[in-house]
């Protein structure tokens, strides 16, 4: 018996790669859905953690990857290493596909070594900008351009990275550019907002008759959160009618990065601010903010952003990669400089004086989502990688010819 057609991705073996449990279902987890939807075995691979629970219920494999870790610790890394090639070596897959920034460099290196036929990397954001000091673009780009060397193709979320990438002279065959997506029909504009509105209010404990700043965010500082907070006591005197609100857990490694218990009670002593906690319901909650705040200093493509925008809201965030690509300066939103809590405060304020314009952005926001951010082109941009890369390499042929024997003779 032949094999399928290569456009055919039904068998085929395909193992994610990333640091923590967390990434593979907040993250990834409607594209590993729609990857086993299209019959392929999915695997996700990554530090042990109590998220693995929700990939199970999803029908997705799970590898625990012991030494993967956010920290910096060269050795872990190594070890990472070492541990992935073997666990890719046990278990054969036709494609190992890992996300940056760690998992991204070793993990195409352990994928090549074990022999894995197609690896793919997908660029959520370098870790270094144009910006940055040039020691730390030095380092960044030297080993983003090495560890793709390793790879067949390099999906790249970001216009920007795109340009530095070809500019460290990454292969243009492998260069593929992705964009990033939320899931549309879970976040859009309500039908009845007031309603909505009321129903995610008394879900967070707020009241109905203040201006509702909000974030959904990991609670780590280079989101901005610093310059939230700054923004928020030099807010808090003289417009009683604005409260901020923190939606999303704290980081579970606790590095040197994540807001420690006296952080968040140091803001929540503001008297304006409130912390939701990790919530599974987002798509809910933002239709109970007025409006949605990302100051990070660091993005590839940010989800949350598009969320809110999907969900009607005008975004105020930095202007930096990423945040540029999801907000239309002075149309969808308005973009403010990093680490300026000043200027963020004035935004915050400007809008919240002017119903109309928020409406009016937010509906320009949809919009876009609507045009740009359907997370199903990014889905069949990835499928369409696959079946380009898998019928390139006649490996991934007899590979699965040998599954399909070892599974029939059983």
């Amino acid at each position: 018996m032949g094999d399928l057609s290569v456009s055919d991705l039904s068998g085929r073996r395909v193992v994610h790669v990333t640091t923590a449990d967390l990434s593979l279902v907040l993250l990834l987890g409607p594209q590993l859905r729609a990857f086993a939807a299209a019959g392929m075995e999915v695997v996700g691979v990554s530090a042990p953690g109590p998220w693995t629970e929700q990939l199970a219920e999803w029908g997705i494999a799970h590898e625990p990857l012991h030494h993967a870790t956010r920290s910096s610790a060269v050795w872990h890394d190594a070890l990472a290493l070492g541990e992935l090639k073997r666990l890719l070596g046990r278990i054969r897959p036709d494609i190992v596909h890992t996300h940056n920034p760690k998992p991204g460099l070793y993990g195409r290196v352990a994928a090549r070594l074990a022999g894995v036929p197609v690896v793919v990397n997908t660029v959520h954001g370098l870790y270094a900008t144009p910006d940055d000091p040039i020691a730390k673009r030095l380092i960044v780009y030297a080993a983003e351009r090495a560890a793709s060397t390793f790879s067949q193709a390099e999906l790249v979320q970001n216009v920007e990275d795109l340009e530095v990438l070809r500019k460290l002279h990454v292969s243009e065959e492998k260069l593929v550019l992705l964009g990033n997506g939320v899931d549309l029909s879970r976040f859009h504009p309500p039908a009845d907002r007031g309603a909505a509105a009321a129903g995610a209010r008394a879900s967070l404990g707020l009241p109905p008759d203040k201006i509702v700043v909000g974030i959904v965010t990991r609670l780590v500082w280079h989101k901005g959160l610093r310059e939230l907070f700054a923004a928020a006591a030099a807010l808090r005197d003289r417009r009683r009618d604005i409260v901020f609100c923190v939606v999303g857990p704290e980081d579970p490694e606790k590095q040197g990065d994540s807001l420690s218990s006296s952080d968040i009670d140091a803001a929540k002593a503001l008297g304006n601010v409130v912390f939701a906690g990790l919530r599974h319901d987002v798509e809910e909650l933002y239709h109970g903010f007025d409006l949605y705040v990302l100051p990070s200093y660091r993005e590839g493509f940010p989800r949350s952003a598009m969320e809110a925008a999907a969900s009607g809201l005008a975004v105020i965030a930095t202007d930096i990669r990423g945040c540029r690509q999801v907000v239309d300066d002075g149309v969808t939103g308005v973009l403010v400089p990093v680490r300026n809590s000043g200027a963020l405060a004035r935004s915050i304020e400007d809008l919240a004086d002017d119903a109309p314009r928020r409406s009016e952005m937010g509906s320009a926001a949809s919009t876009k989502a609507k045009s740009e951010f359907d997370d199903r082109r990014i889905v069949e941009r990835t499928l369409d990688t696959y079946r380009r890369l898998l019928s390139s390499n006649p490996a991934t042929h007899s590979r699965r010819h040998r599954r399909r024997r070892s599974i029939t003779s059983r």
